[in-house]
């Protein structure tokens, strides 16, 4: 007798073979009755527990509510290629309404496909993370304007950030201030209409303001600062600020309103810096126990520490790309800038202090090298720096610490040094591509009677050596070709990548260059008379710069915090200074059929 266990195999084989049509051909027909189905199986539900108990007229009621339904199945049943498509259809119609909204008495059948075509590219350029923007050019630096907003008692500002329209600054004093900027259509004498949002006013105001106290640096449940703050950053969006101290603490507020969100206590030194990566709540901070540490602050969480300095973490960029976790830091003293990749989990190191910036660097600047045309010393000192009065005088600035850092793109950053240098990096290189030495020039010599070091000084006229002025402060415009630089010398440099990606040259000082009796903040070098009368402006700790309109079609604004003392302690003082905050406003050059005033002379030359 047999049974399923004395079959052949042979046999189960075409049994179940036989059973596989049987199979195929009730999937045909499950295919085929999903395909004949007009409305989901929820709608046959529905139908039929509203049609228990119901009257004829009900019924017509659901049946003609059917198409709907069904209307809605079809974008449950989307494909993925339709679904690109429909986006992409989305992101062209917004592209074309942005690009339409400045083509008002124009037909613009005629320029869309143009406008939207630039767009498209410049689109595709930021997701590579590579500089697409020539904006340097295009901006009138030296005829930019200005105004100050004092901040009264308070003392010693370190630190500034930007969100239009709004601006926040930090002092040693533990004082965090929000400040209201105006927009220069406000008060602009050819403005055809006044925004609602901002009285007629041009200096900056202070609405808001939040003071810790120094007594409660033992008290552990204490929300607030207790130590000179010296280190903030605002989100992208504007929604968070963030802020830190010299006692370790890490306080993130409501931008808005300056409510404490939360105070993080991780950090076993001074929190020196602060960045958000671009587009991201996500936030960077540098400490002087030489580590970095990732929070999100979306979740008011921590992340990750970052280990490989081996000095103090002077400052930090987070990285312009949105879908790739990077920053890069500057180690002080260990003369390093670090590229960190943080999903990847390695660094990439660039070492600096190769090499020193001599004051025959200032004779290069007169023949031309840095784009400079000058003959004498005053125009010397105007396009960098002023020569030595011996040019055969062995005087080299050595690179001792790299302090401050910006990120241009993807691919290229730029560094501050204390012996004045400007250098130009790429991911590529372990070595500077470019380094622009004594880019703000050297101080006055020491006068013989400050000079407590030589007794004799005093005696037989002997000055003491020129000092270079270090970069105190420093930032980029992403993916655009402008940098902007601070000093102590109380001026504010603008810089320009060139055409190569691999050089920088000089656009001048941001502000028109001012008499003697029109000695006003930022506005241009005049020789030595800087020594004497220029730190009634005071130095400049922090530099944050936003574009007005869309992409900067507007000009730019550069906001600069100006305090009596360096950011990061207290071996310079001048009780002459001002401190507070001064806002320029940087327009466009005067476009001429098309061309701008600069490219006509750039042309011409």
């Amino acid at each position: 007798m047999s049974s399923f266990f004395t079959v052949p195999a042979s046999q189960r084989k075409r049994k179940r073979t036989e059973n596989s049509g049987v199979t195929s051909k009730k999937r045909n027909t499950e295919a085929t009755t999903n395909q004949s189905r007009k409305a989901p199986r929820r709608t046959d539900r529905e139908d039929s527990i509203s049609g228990s108990g119901s009257s004829d007229d009900e019924d017509g009621t659901n049946f003609a509510e059917e198409p709907d339904e069904s209307g809605s199945s079809g974008d449950e049943e989307e494909t993925a290629a339709e679904k690109r498509l429909r986006l992409a259809e989305r992101y062209l119609d917004n592209i074309k309404n942005e690009v339409t909204e400045d083509t008002i008495g124009f037909d613009a059948a005629d320029i869309d496909r143009d406008l939207i075509a630039e767009r498209l590219i410049e689109d595709v350029a930021e997701s590579k993370g590579k500089i697409y923007r020539s904006i340097a050019a295009e901006l009138d630096v030296q005829g930019a304007s200005h105004t100050f907003g004092k901040l009264g008692r308070d003392r010693n500002i370190t630190g500034c950030a930007v969100h239009l329209p709004y601006a926040w600054t930090i002092s040693k004093d533990m004082v965090v201030a929000k400040w209201e900027i105006a927009d220069p259509k406000t008060y602009s004498p050819d403005a055809t209409q006044s925004s609602t949002n901002f009285t007629p006013r041009k200096a900056p105001k202070r609405v808001i303001w939040k003071k810790g106290n120094k007594n409660k640096v033992k008290e552990h449940g204490f929300q607030g600062h207790t130590g000179r703050i010296i280190s903030i950053a605002v989100s992208d969006s504007g929604k968070f600020l963030a802020t830190g101290d010299e006692t370790a603490r890490l306080i993130i507020w409501d931008a808005e309103t300056l409510t404490l969100r939360k105070v993080f206590t991780q950090h076993r030194a001074a929190v020196t810096s602060l960045s958000f990566r671009r587009g991201t709540e996500q936030l960077f901070s540098a400490s002087a126990d030489r580590t970095i540490k990732i929070w999100s602050l979306s979740e008011l969480a921590y992340i990750e520490t970052l280990f490989g300095h081996q000095d103090t973490v002077i400052d930090i960029a987070g990285g312009l790309e949105t879908n790739q976790e990077t920053c890069v830091s500057v180690g002080g003293r260990d003369r390093t800038a670090r590229l960190w990749k943080v999903v990847e989990e390695n660094q990439l190191v660039f070492r600096g202090g190769g090499g020193s910036a001599r004051h025959k660097g200032m004779e290069k600047l007169r023949k031309g090298r840095f784009g400079a045309k000058v003959d004498d010393e005053e125009d010397a000192e105007k396009a960098g720096g002023a020569p030595e009065e011996d040019d055969d005088a062995p005087i080299a600035y050595t690179e001792g610490s790299i302090d401050c850092v910006a990120l241009l793109d993807g691919q290229l950053f730029v560094t501050g040094s204390d012996n004045g240098s400007l250098s130009l990096w790429s991911v590529q290189r372990k070595k500077a591509l470019f380094t622009l030495p004594l880019a703000h020039g050297r101080d006055p010599r020491i006068p013989a009677e400050h000079m407590s070091a030589d007794v004799d000084a005093a005696t037989n006229g002997q000055k003491g050596p020129r000092l270079a002025r270090y970069i105190t402060s420093i930032a980029t415009v992403p993916y655009a070709d402008l940098i902007v630089t601070g000093s102590w010398d109380g001026w504010i440099r603008a810089w320009r990548i060139g055409s190569d990606k691999r050089s920088i040259e000089p656009l001048g000082t941001i502000g028109r260059i001012p008499s003697h009796e029109e000695n006003d903040l930022g506005n241009g070098i005049r020789g030595d008379e800087i020594a004497s009368d220029s730190f009634a402006r005071g130095i400049i700790t922090g530099l944050a710069v936003a574009e007005r309109g869309d992409r900067g079609k507007d000009g730019l604004c550069v906001v600069a915090a100006v305090g009596r003392e360096p950011r990061m302690g207290r071996w310079m003082h001048n009780s002459g200074a001002k401190d507070g905050i001064a806002i320029f406003e940087i327009p466009k050059k005067i476009q001429l059929n098309g061309v701008s005033e600069g490219s006509e002379e750039e042309d011409a030359e």
